[in-house]
């Protein structure tokens, strides 16, 4: 071939480009993300909408619905699902892995802000906010503690001083912050002096509005200057509000702000809490962006930590929760030491076959340059290190080795027959060059179809089809071109039967001259290798003799191979990603809906304890943002000095008491996504059901429940509709309330002052803004029957909450509030409002004592049952159960007991589920995969005819692959492995390394037949399969020992490896011995049939 010719005729050229493809590999790798796994973030984007103080039914009907309608519209939206809790709604939208992220944005966006006529505007917090949902967990965690300062300041510190430094690293999606709030200045009333003075909390909130204006004043012009007016009109902490006046009583007594209050400085929101082995702390949740190199971000977090630590006050310390790159980093380094020993153990296999150095260097060469080169295109795609792709490069280790042995036997053949190795390189590649092609592009057919898979899933399949796909490109290149130029300038072979001499045993001991003992080792294992060799090549020739004299009973191990492995696939458990080791736990307590802020707390911490004294646990951190939910995370030692997961999971279950009313659950946190909201999770596994109808589906929980618990196979299982709340609901009579002037939105106002921990007016600090909360005092809000202390105004303003200022009455000593000063006022603040922004203008002293009705009067107060959360999913009533699975428990084996329960229960067909996230691709996986088998079975088809010019030569190099996938499901199935997306891998693996060995026969058995019309089809199978046997051996134990330090890793990640190693061992073992004799059997079946097809159409022809 002249392209070949072309390469070993000009060395240095050859010798150039193969360093130009080593040293641009080199150049990639420091710009390739690490990750545990490839990239596999949904296009999904988050909208968030808060409604203070509205119940998870208010806001479902008002909020949640509205804007359900509006986003149901955008094109490619694969699942939608709103989570309402009481105050706040979350949409989750899932769209199509082709959806461009960025353009869903601005449709979402555009969508919000079409809803805007349909929403509550004048309630909500703000406006509604979309978010792109840029990554599903932490990379790393920060916890900012003292023991002086309080939680608000910390909270500010860490808003202010480290939020925007963690932001500005590149890779970053968003920084968060757990354990607190906002600082703020909190006024909580007291219903009594209020009551006693004819006060209601409208004219406290006036009293406050106004004493924070902060509007511009303008400035003055003197001669040549300009002067600007300021005043001291803010007033910023506690001790500015406390002597605030807020109303004149029995002869102009004033009545200041901390006579009927409690003001004091605090946070926002006080249902809020974090810890740090049990110490409070500010959590800070650093999120990263999609395709960010994680391990990159905490290394710039690391660096800059001495700067953030000079930057906060000395009583303050930022610590380490959690650093989810330590297990990126281990996983790494194994899975790196994985493709060291395997590139070790190949060469080994060739030093043994070969027996020379120049013999094993010269295919060992390609591995790092076709390796390098690999990494140039996975940078070029943007791909990650990961340890999928680790593997890629680990088993394309035998590809690449493959390639290069075959040129190179093929070369020494012709050497040892006489030629020299210069013309030796030029016909052994011309010769085979268009095998190794063949090769190649049959094997690339393989992964072409696994780019076709959707989903994210299918995003991994993606990275290893596409890193499979260019290391053999640039393998076959190699082969054809660095391999011949080395072999036809370095290459020594011995001369065809000749033998070796036969190693002399040292003079002297092992301890006197140990160099010539090894020496001497090594020799005797070579010559061993080759007795074996010759042996083994005799005992084949021979088997393959009786073997040929029973096609039949070969040819049924076709459709033996064939239904033995779609059997076994079908009893095989299945999943979509092994459960891996990432040395974090996660946590929940569960309260029921009655349980306080307070309880919680008391329960975590005690929780919390616990987990501590554990041997096994390095640092527990917990956060709770209600009053019945909290969660917890737990980072484990190193594996080498711990217990496995299970074992540690097992034990903490054990040493944790379960509480009634405060269930604790734990999981190990693994890879993958849920998929919608994980505000209930308890388990790495989410089904949803849904039904048009919540009255059937509510009622099918319980009984549900209690028969899958029973079953004794799900672990940590709950859900979002399990209990019901009591609300207090104030049922009012519009009967009285006209006869006391009382209008409904008096009465909501009053409630919302009362409880809704409003926001009544802006803090404008230089580098951030504080809120003024007011709220009635802690004792009123801890039990429903302070409701019946709650007193309401007359002559009350309306209320708009903390965004929109109030409209405020101003009154006169001795008169009540007429329409026409009403509506003066109101217009009068209204103006004011606006130049203030969240503040309000208005004259806030009272100055005369309103009429008082109580809430009795005009209201029942009626315990509602109620859900803590409404979930709608793709436009139906929803539900979700979260739960873990027992051991032994699989994929199919929850599916099953899922849908015979609801069987068992009778429940309404119109009730139907399904999972959700990862786990919810695993289906359509499979489904998928065997389609693309299906196509990658074709396009080989397609491509080896074209190739071979023929019909059935294809075809028999095709029915290898039967056997292939048969000893990799079967080894897979005896070692207990699942059938995931790993193991669709290895089978897909295990086609392309046994047809490859089928190709190297059935070429040269065209090559013999051409060049020696003469020989019969037995001789020639039988000869072309006894010439290839060494080579393919070679290349067969080239490939399995690369599966042997997948298989014996035990460092992280080594769940992803294990199943792979499995299946090339075990598939390479039993396929190879297989296909060693089923290939030459179909070839003679072959043209068995294809000599009595040309003898009929010639009989036909004569007869004509």
């Amino acid at each position: 071939m002249v392209f070949c010719r072309l390469f070993i005729d000009r060395p240095v050229a050859t010798t150039l480009l193969a360093l130009a493809i080593f040293l641009s590999g080199l150049i990639a790798l420091p710009f390739l993300p690490i990750s545990t796994m490839p990239d596999m973030t949904a296009t999904s984007i988050m909208v968030i909408a808060n409604q203070p103080g509205a119940d998870p039914q208010q806001m479902a009907t008002s909020v949640s619905t509205p804007l359900e309608r509006r986003l149901a519209a955008i094109a490619d939206i694969q699942t939608l699902e709103s989570v309402t809790n009481s105050g706040q709604t979350s949409i989750f939208l899932d769209f199509s892995s082709s959806r461009d992220i960025n353009g869903a944005l601005r449709d979402v966006q555009a969508a919000l802000h079409a809803a805007r006529s349909d929403l509550p505007t004048s309630t909500l917090a703000a406006d509604p906010q979309a978010f792109k949902l840029d990554g599903d967990k932490p990379i790393y965690l920060l916890h900012l503690t003292s023991d002086q300062l309080p939680r608000a300041q910390l909270y500010d510190l860490a808003t202010i001083r480290v939020r925007p430094v963690l932001a500005q690293i590149a890779g970053v999606g968003r920084v968060e912050l757990f354990g607190a709030s906002n600082p703020a200045v909190r006024v909580e009333l007291n219903p009594y002096p209020l009551y006693r003075w004819g006060l209601n909390p409208e004219d406290i909130r006036s009293a406050l509005a106004s004493a924070n204006a902060f509007t511009p004043k303008g400035f003055i012009n003197s001669g040549n200057q300009r002067i600007q007016l300021q005043t001291n009109d803010q007033a910023i902490d506690a001790a500015h509000y406390k002597d605030l006046i807020v109303a004149y009583r029995n002869g102009q007594n004033p009545i200041y702000l901390k006579d009927i209050s409690t003001v004091r400085d605090d946070v926002q929101d006080v249902y809020q809490n974090s810890t740090l082995n049990g110490k409070t702390a500010i959590t800070i949740a650093v999120i990263p962006q999609p395709h960010a190199n994680a391990v990159e971000i905490v290394n710039d977090i690391v660096k800059r930590m001495p700067r953030l630590q000079q930057a906060l006050p000395a009583s303050a310390e930022l610590r380490t929760g959690l650093d989810l790159s330590l297990t990126i980093r281990a996983s790494l380094v194994d899975a790196k030491q994985t493709l060291v020993i395997s590139i070790f153990l190949v060469v080994l296999v060739i030093a043994l076959f070969f027996r020379h150095p120049a013999s094993t260097l010269i295919p060992a060469i390609t591995i790092p340059i076709a390796l390098a080169g690999t990494l140039t295109v996975m940078a070029w795609f943007s791909f990650s290190l990961d340890i999928l792709s680790l593997m890629a490069l680990t088993i394309a280790v035998g590809f690449v080795i493959d390639d290069a042995i075959v040129v190179l036997e093929n070369i020494a053949r012709h050497m040892e027959n006489g030629m020299d190795r210069y013309q030796a390189s030029i016909h052994g590649t011309s010769e085979i060059a268009f095998t190794i092609v063949s090769i190649s592009l049959s094997l690339i057919a393989v992964f072409i179809p696994l780019l076709s898979i959707p989903g994210t899933l299918g995003s991994a399949l993606h990275e290893f089809a596409m890193t499979m796909a260019a290391t053999i490109t640039i393998s076959m290149v190699l082969s054809l071109t660095l391999t011949p130029m080395l072999c036809a300038h370095f290459l020594t072979i011995e001369p065809a039967g000749s033998t070796p001499k036969a190693p002399h045993r040292p003079r002297y001991s092992l301890l006197e001259d140990p160099v010539a003992w090894a020496l001497y080792g090594v020799r005797r294992t070579i010559q061993s290798v080759e007795t074996g060799l010759a042996r083994l090549t005799s005992l084949y020739d021979r088997s393959m003799h009786w073997s040929l004299r029973h096609p039949r009973l070969i040819g049924l191990t076709l459709p033996g191979s064939f239904l033995l492995m779609v059997g076994i696939i079908a009893i095989m458990p299945k999943t979509a990603i092994p459960r891996m080791d990432l040395a974090i736990l996660q946590g929940s307590i569960n309260g029921e809906p009655s349980l306080s802020f307070k309880a919680l707390t008391r329960r975590m911490h005690q929780v919390e304890s616990i987990i501590q004294k554990d041997p096994a646990v390095q640092t527990v951190v917990t956060f709770n943002r209600t009053s019945y939910t909290g969660r917890i995370f737990v980072t484990l030692k190193d594996k080498s000095l711990r217990d496995s997961i299970p074992v540690v999971l097992a034990r903490l279950r054990k040493a944790i008491p379960q509480q009634a009313g405060a269930e604790a659950f734990f999981w190990a946190l693994n890879n993958g996504r849920q998929g919608g909201g994980d505000s209930n999770t308890t388990g790495n596994y989410r089904y949803v059901l849904q039904s048009d109808s919540n009255g059937p589906l509510y009622a099918t929980i319980p009984p549900l429940l209690t028969q899958l618990r029973a079953s004794g196979k799900f672990r940590n299982l709950s859900t979002d509709a399990e209990d019901l709340s009591f609300f207090a609901n104030i049922l009012i009579h519009r009967d009285l309330e006209a006869r006391y002037n009382i209008t409904p939105q008096l009465v909501q106002n009053a409630l919302f002052d009362a409880y809704g921990q409003s926001i009544v007016s802006t803090i404008h600090l230089p580098l951030t803004n504080h809120r003024v909360v007011m709220v009635v005092a802690e004792p009123f809000r801890e039990y429903p029957n302070t409701l019946h202390h709650l007193w309401l105004s007359t002559s009350a303003g309306t209320a708009a909450g903390g965004i929109a200022s109030n409209l405020i009455r101003v009154r006169s000593k001795g008169t009540l509030s007429t329409q026409a000063s009403l509506a003066r006022d109101s217009v009068t603040n209204s103006l004011a409002n606006k130049l203030s922004g969240n503040s309000s203008n208005g004259a806030a002293v009272s100055s005369a004592r309103e009429t008082m009705i109580p809430l009795d009067n005009v209201a029942s107060i009626v315990k509602t049952p109620m859900p803590l959360s409404i979930t709608h999913h793709n436009g139906y009533y929803a539900t979700t159960l979260s739960f873990d699975l027992a051991d032994g428990t699989s994929y199919d084996d929850a599916i099953a007991l899922i849908h015979r329960a609801l069987v068992n229960l009778h429940a309404s067909d119109k009730i139907h589920g399904e999972f959700t996230g990862t786990t919810g691709e695993t289906t359509d996986l499979m489904l998928n995969a065997l389609l693309a088998f299906l196509a990658a079975v074709a396009i080989m088809y397609i491509t080896l005819g074209i190739l071979y010019e023929s019909l059935l030569h294809p075809l028999t190099i095709l029915s290898t692959l039967p056997s292939a996938g048969v000893g990799g499901v079967l080894g897979l199935w005896i070692a207990g492995e699942q059938f995931s997306l790993v193991a669709i891998i290895g089978v897909i693996l295990l086609t392309g390394l046994v047809k490859k060995n089928a190709i190297l026969v059935i070429d040269f058995a065209l090559y013999i037949r051409q060049h020696h019309p003469d020989m019969t089809a037995e001789e020639t199978i039988r000869h072309a399969s006894v010439t290839r046997f060494r080579p393919i051996l070679m290349t067969t134990l080239a490939a399995a020992l690369g599966g042997i330090p997948l298989l014996m890793s035990q460092g992280y990640g080594c769940e992803l490896r294990h199943p792979l190693g499995v299946a090339i061992l075990g598939g390479m073992a039993v396929s190879q011995l297989l296909t060693f004799y089923t290939t030459p059997t179909v070839y003679l079946l072959l043209e068995g049939l294809k000599h009595r097809s040309l003898t009929l159409i010639g009989r036909m022809r004569a007869a004509l």
